[in-house]
């Protein structure tokens, strides 16, 4: 057994071999191929499960706003839709630099399925915003420094999709789109960090800040039960729509042809 030295944390090192033959093994189009199909009906039955929660609490459970009345409801769709486009574009551009380094086949799946449901979810942000907006500022859109930049991230993630398609050669389709990814990634600290570097109509944050949070109770955990309902949403359509991915890419091999046959 390695020495450990005083200050140093002792980590087994069965541990650390397990981990690392996972996450070798999570590489191979196969083994992730397998896993996905087992974890999309847990992913799923969840999703149902936390929406159907968080609807019911953020719709009748939770209290009107006393300022905003019942228009203030848009937020438990809103909320969650806008924290999910940055975390999908996140873990998309962290995929496109894994592939782009390690060359990981599997990485550049993940990064090209993200893209088009991270576009979903911002151009869903966009649209329950405006919604949100007419009421509140008297329009449905202001060159806002939150709205502008979220708007960005919708063009980001349709560039992504239109860069990956135009070119045939899926390895230099990913290597240019990754780049493009990891270029777009210094928009995801402005979109965080608007409302408090200028002044904007966008109201503050009232989840996550110092003090903690500023929001009721009654509202709150609705709001995080559909944050997780996305979440699990999310990886749901990741898993699917990677696993349809991994069967195009790896159409000639064998195991897709045992696949197909024994189903």
């Amino acid at each position: 057994m390695k020495r450990v030295q005083r200050g140093e944390v002792a980590i087994p090192t069965s541990i650390t071999r397990r981990l690392w033959a996972f996450f070798h093994r999570l590489a191979s189009p196969r083994y992730f191929y397998e896993l996905a199909g087992k974890l999309v009906p847990w992913l799923g039955w969840g999703t149902v499960l936390l929406l159907a929660a968080g609807l019911y609490g953020g719709l009748w459970f939770a209290p009107a706003d006393y300022q905003q009345g019942d228009a203030y409801r848009i937020i438990f769709i809103h909320v969650p839709a806008a924290w999910m486009s940055l975390f999908v574009y996140v873990l998309m551009a962290g995929a496109g630099f894994i592939g782009l380094v390690w060359r990981i086949k599997i990485a550049d799946v993940v990064a090209k399925t993200c893209a088009p449901i991270g576009a979903s979810f911002a151009f869903l942000t966009l649209c329950t915003g405006s919604l949100w907006g007419k009421p509140m500022w008297g329009t449905y859109w202001v060159w806002d420094a939150r709205l502008t930049s979220e708007l960005i991230l919708l063009f980001l993630y349709l560039g992504y999709i239109a860069l990956e398609s135009a070119i045939e050669d899926r390895r230099t389709a990913a290597r240019a789109s990754s780049v493009l990814a990891l270029v777009g990634v210094v928009n995801i600290p402005i979109i965080h960090y608007s409302v408090d570097w200028w002044h904007t109509l966008h109201q503050g944050p009232t989840v996550f800040k110092l003090g903690g949070p500023s929001i009721s109770l009654d509202m709150l955990v609705p709001l995080l039960l559909m944050t997780l309902a996305f979440k699990l949403f999310f990886f749901t359509m990741l898993l699917v729509r990677a696993r349809t991915e991994v069967l195009e890419r790896e159409a000639n091999s064998a195991w897709v042809r045992e696949t197909v046959t024994s189903q």
